[in-house]
């Protein structure tokens, strides 16, 4: 019950009934409260003091009518009321009345969660990249090959949009022996770490990627994409330069290794994120500054041997960009760093000079390699 007097213009209370927890008993007390003469407080005749600054509220799930009082900073004493003029009175008098208690220990939460983070962040961008250039060194060429032949067939099947069994191959045979004979060219005087196995698929994306073991991957769409012959042995001899120096390895050893942690962290032991996820990385590998630059100086250095025009791969940028405004497909996966017109520019500078040089294919090889994905 709550008794009430008018003074002035004021409504003061004079006193209400609660009950009282006192954090050591189970059982409640009843309690008579009044506010003190400068309302800065609720009092009891049995000793309570305490100030509106410092009480907080919780609603009562077995009772939404009924508020619960406790006082900031202490964990167990209650006061439970039900007295609806009571409770409207307090509210216009506690500033912080419904304001949340700090989480015990919060900011250690979010410190182990921020330590957690930094060494997932060491263990994917500095740990794994470390360990796989190390261990591509030691691996036998049998097992590079597997990995290239494994990770070839994870590519097949993740482009693969007709649910087929992967992507188709493309092996007809006057196509098939047009490429076979520009690839020799590229490789007779060329000392690579494993035999060299060039594929064609199936695809309209203007793209090509290395893999571990000696395997290069031509799209169909970048052989429709190129101008002449010379413009496809340019790419050819450029990933050549990756295989030489193994970087498909260490790319797919890294990205192996990170989303290795990323499954146990997100939880897809069954994989099913893996091939996809390893089949964008290999396709869009993001070989560092050193690594494409020392593949660009290969490149032209094979070129030059095969007497063909390093130029060539600067033509077919060139095409490329015209065509398609923003960089796609190969720009995306060839314009790291360095810039893509320095790229250019150092092409062109690698042209032996203005020799009249062989054709790369006769204009029949070169319209059957066209036409290798009948």
């Amino acid at each position: 019950m709550t008794t009430l007097i008018g003074v002035g213009t004021r409504l003061g209370i004079v006193a209400f009934d609660a009950l009282h927890v006192d954090g050591r008993r189970a059982q409640p007390t009843r309690v008579r409260l009044r506010f003190d003469d400068a309302g800065q407080r609720l009092t009891s005749d049995s000793g309570l003091r305490w100030p509106f600054a410092d009480l907080r509220a919780l609603r009562d799930q077995a009772d939404p009518a009924r508020v619960i009082l406790r006082l900031a900073g202490n964990g167990t004493e209650r006061l439970m009321l039900s007295d609806p003029e009571a409770i409207r009175l307090i509210r216009t008098r506690a500033p912080d009345l419904w304001k949340r208690p700090p989480v015990p220990g919060l900011w250690r939460l979010w410190a182990w969660a921020g330590a957690a983070m930094a060494s997932v962040a060491l263990i994917i961008f500095v740990l794994i990249p470390v360990m796989a250039d190390q261990l591509a060194r030691f691996i036998p060429p049998r097992g590079e090959r597997a990995l290239g032949e494994a990770t070839f067939q994870q590519v097949r099947r993740a482009l693969d949009q007709r649910g087929v069994g992967g992507l188709r191959v493309c092996t007809r045979p006057e196509g098939r022996a047009a490429l076979d004979n520009l690839v020799a060219r590229l490789t007779d005087e060329a000392d690579l770490p494993a035999e060299l196995t060039v594929h064609v698929l199936d695809s309209e994306l203007v793209n090509a990627f290395a893999l571990p073991g000696g395997i290069v991957v031509l799209f169909d769409g970048l052989i429709d994409a190129a101008g002449t012959p010379e413009e496809v042995a340019a790419v050819l001899a450029h990933e050549i330069g990756h295989v030489a120096a193994r970087d498909p390895t260490r790319i797919a050893l890294r990205s192996a290794g990170s989303i290795g942690v990323l499954g146990l962290l997100l939880g897809d032991f069954a994989g099913g994120a893996v091939v996809l996820f390893l089949a964008n990385q290999v396709i869009q590998a993001d070989y560092s500054r050193q690594a494409e630059a020392a593949a660009d100086a290969y490149a032209g250095d094979l070129l030059v041997e095969a007497g063909l025009p390093p130029s060539a791969i600067a033509d077919f940028f060139q095409r490329l960009q015209a065509r398609g405004g923003e960089p796609a497909g190969l720009l995306v996966h060839l314009r790291s760093h360095p810039a893509l017109g320095d790229r250019i520019a150092a092409a062109r500078d690698r042209d032996p000079g203005s020799a009249a040089l062989p054709p790369a294919l006769t204009e029949a090889q070169w319209q059957a390699l066209r036409s290798i994905c009948p």
